[in-house]
């Protein structure tokens, strides 16, 4: 129990120190107006509190990544809690803070404008595509999640096979029963109500990409945040209780006890699957996730200052992460063994495990709402996928989004497409979205590096995790079945000279300005009134 709130200190403290240290290197201009008020639209660019901004952001990058991720990363055991912690301080909340001062400096520029402007117009087009296709990837896959948990509750609560109030006593028989084949509400079968709670959440998709976004996401996040809440300390209290109310230990349970030794042993129960590079594809959100630099921009939208940066971006960020840090804890502590937990996720995915341990550590009622407390979490994501996807095609296009009939000539095809991609089988979408994800996040952060090296800041925040990411992607792609699928060995001798060369390349062709410092940190702008 002391380590996991150790880990959950070190979070906090590096909010304050590491995340001053960022916004130093950065420097912040308090006096030049922000695109909230210099391209105000009614639409996109809309000025907001940084709180209401902070808990929107919050919610845009916390999809299912943050929990999934680290309950599928507590198989390699607790070195997972170790790289959520260091990946989200030295890398995940430097990544969102430089894309969201670098987008507020630029006119709230989507990440390909930005990775145009710092590392050249080839980067761009790649870019530009990468980024479109793991937006949608995002919207369909953050379908999937919150529908499946949805019609598992529909079953439990309203289905013929019912087995009344839920405990932790027959959590696993109402889990079969949702599952079983009879088991029907209001007449419909599973198959029927998860197709039906599918086509509530792209209703409510098309809704919020379309509608100005302090119409809708502005006004209904504030609740979504409330259920996060309750989720987050609930789950936390069920922990400690555990923990209190046995004689042994109950954190680290799954794998005997947590002991110094442990953090240099790879757990995974099947036994070949190494620890790099696939941790560092398999928690994604919660350490570092490339699908924050196509959201963080919404946000740089509506930030009415700079300072607000560092609260809103690297904060959101570090919050992420102590979700994430929760979930691992869980996959390490709920089940017997990491056996029984893989079984768990064989059996009906981390989904499986968010149900089970609700209802285990919150009975019924508590169980049901930190359920829903997750559900939030990828709708959250998805309908903002969609938005950022407009917004990036509109960009390219050179397409204004004021009307209406502008922002469907681009929202319609991006949904006819997101729902032929649906089609597809999840797991075969998951694997590419895990690594288009963290290729997206690693382009972004050698964008931030190239920012800071053209202006002679002190560039290694962003170049050194650029390298360690590129690396891992590199390898990841050899190694694994979804790439290249080769030799162990071979693939690390690749990811290293493919991220030599990539390095190579960077300090080659990023040109340095003459003077050092950013002449837009030196703007002084006469205030906007906001007509709002």
């Amino acid at each position: 129990m002391l380590w996991f709130f150790f880990c959950v200190a070190v979070l906090v403290i590096g909010y304050f120190v590491y995340g001053k240290i960022i916004e130093k290197i950065f420097v912040i201009n308090p006096n030049k107006n922000t695109p909230a008020y210099t391209m105000a639209d009614g639409v996109d660019y809309v000025p907001m509190s940084k709180g209401k901004i902070w808990l929107i952001q919050l919610l845009n990058i916390a999809g299912t990544g943050p929990i999934f991720g680290p309950i599928l990363g507590a198989l390699y055991g607790p070195v997972a809690m170790l790289w959520i912690v260091l990946g989200c301080i030295f890398a995940g909340a430097v990544h969102d803070y430089m894309c969201g001062m670098l987008s507020v400096r630029n006119g709230g520029a989507s990440m390909p404008y930005l990775t145009g402007k710092y590392l050249g117009t080839p980067v761009k087009h790649f870019i530009n595509l990468l980024a479109v296709v793991l937006l949608i990837l995002v919207g369909v896959v953050f379908v999937a999640s919150p529908a499946q948990l949805l019609s598992s509750i529909t079953l439990d609560v309203f289905g013929t096979q019912a087995t009344g109030a839920i405990s932790v006593n027959n959590a696993e028989s109402v889990t079969a029963a949702a599952g079983d084949v009879a088991n029907t509400a209001f007449g419909l079968t599973k198959e029927s109500i998860i197709v039906a709670w599918t086509a509530i959440i792209f209703i409510y998709y098309i809704i919020a990409t379309l509608l100005p976004i302090d119409k809708i996401i502005g006004r209904i996040y504030p609740f979504f945040g409330g259920l996060l809440l309750f989720m987050s300390l609930g789950m936390t209290y069920g922990l400690v209780a555990n923990e209190l109310g046995t004689a042994e230990s109950y954190f680290f349970n799954s794998m005997g006890g947590l002991t110094v030794e442990s953090f240099f042993q790879n757990f995974q129960p099947k036994g070949d699957l190494p620890i790099w590079p696939l941790l560092f594809l398999t928690i994604t959100c919660g350490a570092l996730s490339g699908f924050h630099a196509t959201q963080t921009p919404l946000m740089a939208r509506c930030a009415m200052n700079e300072s607000e940066g560092r609260f809103i971006f690297y904060g959101a960020m570090i919050t992420e992460g102590v979700i994430a840090l929760i979930w691992c804890a869980i996959g390490l502590s709920f089940y017997p063994d990491l056996v029984s937990l893989q079984e768990a996720i064989s059996a009906g995915s981390p989904s499986k495990v968010v149900y089970d341990s609700s209802i285990g550590y919150l009975g019924a009622i508590g169980g049901v709402f930190a359920v829903l407390g997750v559900v939030i979490l990828p709708i959250t994501s998805g309908d903002t996928a969609f938005r950022a996807a407009r917004l990036i095609i509109s960009e390219f296009l050179n397409m204004e989004q004021r009307t209406l009939m502008k922002r469907l000539w681009i929202a319609i095809p991006l949904f006819v497409i997101g729902y032929i991609i649906s089609k597809i089988d999840f797991q075969i979408l998951w694997r590419y979205f895990s690594w288009a994800n963290q290729t997206v996040a690693v382009v972004m952060l050698w964008t931030a590096a190239g920012y800071l090296y053209r202006y002679r800041k002190f560039h290694w925040v962003c170049t050194l995790p650029a390298i360690f990411m590129s690396a891992a992607c590199y390898t990841f792609l050899a190694y694994n079945k979804i790439g290249f699928g080769l030799d162990y060995t071979l693939s690390l001798y690749i990811g290293v000279g493919l991220t030599v060369l990539t390095t190579a390349a960077f300090f080659l062709f990023v040109k340095r300005e003459s003077i050092a410092g950013d002449p837009d940190a030196l703007v002084n702008d006469q205030p906007i009134v906001s007509k709002a």
